[in-house]
């Protein structure tokens, strides 16, 4: 039986890298693959009668990792310079506005159905409202390079600031001067404690000269991650500023401490880094989706009662984003149909604690949402023929 499902698994990942590998062309985002490889999976098993144990309690451990490895793949792909400002100024704003009124919208429509009050239903709602960088990025590659940019900024940007926004509602009973404040401190406090851990992971990432290097500085990324959320620290802050400050590196320039690190040679590093980080997140995404496919129900898949709320919500998500890009005088095609969610909106629903959480959103509602969402991107992408870059 073990020898069973480690040939399984094994075949089902290659499965999903080959059609990973094919989905620029064929235009299908990865996610609906996966979760319906695992679907499908469930099936066999269940129609073998294979008994296996339960497997719930390992997603939210996948989510966390996905989740940090994926922000922190997201840092290493912003490029900071002169030239980049605009559209850096343009990807904050529409990922912030997308963030705070789309979740206003949603979280007024769920208190006004279901009397479940604004704070629930904000908190709710913010995972609806977060682009997943990790469909996105990747479904990007065959667009134009000013698309492609502003797709990279504006997906990695929507999960640091989503998962930022949502922890400050969840961690503080009421918006206030006093938790607004505490917030900003709690900022500065875990940007103090990034400088000193991104300089100290820089110099090992330097210095190191064990064949293993990349893979204990990824560890420890996690584990300080971890014990920053122990603390109730904003650690996403740190992955972003680690992130950004090897990933543009080359480019910091009059920094005599920074020097010593010989740049040209740290860069060299940095990109292999880069690339192991990426199989790394592909392999734990893929796991992620494969076993949130598996965990799938199939009358949870087919409820009509959340679809009407899956299509409605996706209507809204769609209609903001005409807005927000039509505001930021950018095209709207292909950039309206990049937005998918995905990883981010799921490990999201899965912190929030029960006694937050609403009936209206649940599994159900989260799964349909993000299968919508990428059909909508799917149907762009196929019937795009827009090369135009962004102004």
């Amino acid at each position: 039986m073990r020898r069973i499902i480690i040939v399984s698994v094994c075949a089902v990942l290659l499965v999903a890298y080959l059609f990973e590998v094919s989905s620029s062309k064929t235009k299908i985002p990865s996610v609906i693959f996966l979760l319906f490889l695992g679907w499908l999976a469930r099936q066999v098993i269940e129609m073998l009668g294979i008994h296996l144990p339960e497997l719930s309690f390992i997603l939210p451990f996948l989510g966390t990792i996905g989740l940090v490895l994926i922000v922190l793949e997201g840092a290493l792909e912003l490029e900071f310079d002169k030239s980049k400002f605009a559209l850096i100024k343009k990807s904050f704003i529409g990922a912030f506005f997308t963030i705070a009124a789309l979740s206003a919208l949603l979280a007024a429509l769920f208190d006004y159905f279901g009397s479940y009050g604004f704070k629930n239903s904000f908190i709710n709602a913010i995972p609806f409202c977060v682009i997943s960088s990790a469909i996105a990025i990747p479904s990007a590659r065959g667009l134009a390079t000013k698309n492609k940019e502003y797709v990279i900024y504006e997906s990695s940007l929507s999960d640091i600031l989503g998962v930022l926004i949502f922890n400050f509602f969840v961690f503080n009973e009421a918006v206030s001067v006093y938790s607004l404040g505490n917030f900003t401190l709690e900022i500065f406090i875990i940007s103090i404690i990034s400088f000193l851990a991104t300089v100290l992971l820089s110099y090992l990432l330097y210095k190191i000269e064990y064949h293993i290097k990349f893979f204990p500085i990824i560890l420890l990324v996690v584990m300080i991650y971890t014990i920053s959320r122990i603390y109730e620290l904003p650690g996403l802050v740190f992955i972003l500023l680690f992130g950004l400050f090897i990933g543009n590196v080359r480019k910091i320039k009059g920094f005599k401490w920074i020097e010593k690190f010989r740049l040209e040679e740290l860069g060299k590093e940095v990109q292999k880094f880069k690339e192991l980080n990426i199989e790394v997140t592909f392999l734990v995404r893929s796991l992620f989706f494969l076993l949130f496919g598996y965990l799938i129900e199939t009358r949870e898949l087919l409820d009509m009662t959340t679809f009407y709320w899956a299509a409605s919500i996706v209507g809204l998500i769609f209609i903001f984003r005409i807005i927000q890009l039509k505001w930021s005088k950018l095209p709207l095609r292909p950039l309206l149909f990049m937005a998918p969610r995905g990883l981010i909106t799921t490990q999201l629903f899965l912190s929030i604690i029960p006694a937050q959480r609403i009936p209206i959103v649940n599994k159900s509602l989260i799964i349909q949402v993000i299968i919508l969402t990428s059909l909508v991107m799917m149907i762009g992408l196929i019937t795009n023929r827009s090369k135009q870059d962004i102004p």
